[in-house]
């Protein structure tokens, strides 16, 4: 087990989100936290929240965690800070809209630059650090849309699927190498954060219409609160779960793609179909 007690952990896309709610709950364990976003105002709020709930070493990095240099400087500023970091949760995330037709390859490098390649250097910059401790774990945030590819999701499902398959090839190695290091990869599924509001839309999209359906029915059916979210991957940590899968929902599609790997999304768009109408607002 890795203990969250007496730890130091990273997490990156700490300012709002999985990752604020991560925080709280790590500090509230007796973790000491590096907190990383490309949010300064919002890591500030979140730093002087988490001093004044306690009393665990709280240090604050302004970083894009899509930029390789600030990537090796962050690292080498959180290992100076926490001398005995063993805990890395590459969380920071984005969101695109539009087909793949709709999408230009500046939008879909934007992203993949942030989801993938964001864990990829936070990975590869702190390994060497974490694997001279006794005990760590890193958990990279993937997404049920790295099971499960919905229409509309191309260079999210891209990078999703990406880090899921860095990290399963990862932990294979490590545990070949008999590492200290263990590493958890999570999918959630619908989780009330602001991920979908703060979406970006492709370049080529003509018009905002779709996008403004696609987050209200988003925020209709993410019933699962960060909290939850973060609860449960603490829980994971202390376990040493190799996969996280959060909320009924993401546990559903995993197992529909496992039975159905060629044609889950008929029954998945089905059942979303159903829920979308009876959660529809009052009137509508």
């Amino acid at each position: 087990m890795t203990q969250v007690s007496g730890a130091a952990c990273l997490v990156t896309g700490a300012a709002s989100g999985i990752g604020k709610a991560l925080a709280h709950e790590l500090v509230a364990g007796g973790c000491d936290v590096a907190i990383a976003d490309r949010d300064p105002a919002g890591l500030k709020a979140l730093a002087g929240e988490l001093e004044v709930l306690s009393g665990r070493k709280v240090s604050a990095h302004a970083v894009d965690v899509g930029d390789r240099g600030q990537m090796e400087a962050l690292a080498k500023e959180v290992v100076a800070t926490h001398p005995g970091l063993n805990i890395l949760i590459n969380n920071a995330g984005v969101a695109l809209f539009g087909q793949f037709h709709e999408i230009a390859l500046a939008d879909m490098e934007w992203l993949i630059n942030i989801n993938f390649w964001g864990v990829v250097y936070g990975t590869r910059t702190l390994l060497p650090h974490l694997a001279r401790q006794r005990e760590a774990h890193i958990v990279n945030l993937s997404s049920i849309f790295g099971i499960i590819a919905p229409p509309g999701q191309t260079a999210y499902c891209a990078a999703k699927f990406a880090v899921r398959g860095l990290s399963e090839a990862l932990r294979h190695e490590l545990a070949m190498a008999r590492s200290p290091v263990h590493l958890s990869v999570v999918h959630p599924g619908g989780v009330a954060t602001s991920i979908a509001r703060n979406s970006r839309a492709g370049a080529l999209v003509g018009d905002n219409r779709g996008q403004a359906e696609m987050i209200a029915a988003f925020e209709r059916l993410a019933d699962i609160t960060p909290q939850t979210a973060a609860r449960r991957i603490v829980r994971g940590i202390e376990r040493n779960e190799p996969r996280i899968l959060i909320g009924t929902d993401a546990r559903r599609a995993d197992l529909v793609q496992r039975l159905l790997p060629a044609s889950y999304w008929k029954v998945i768009a089905r059942s979303l179909e159903k829920a979308l109408r009876r959660n529809k607002p009052d009137g509508a």
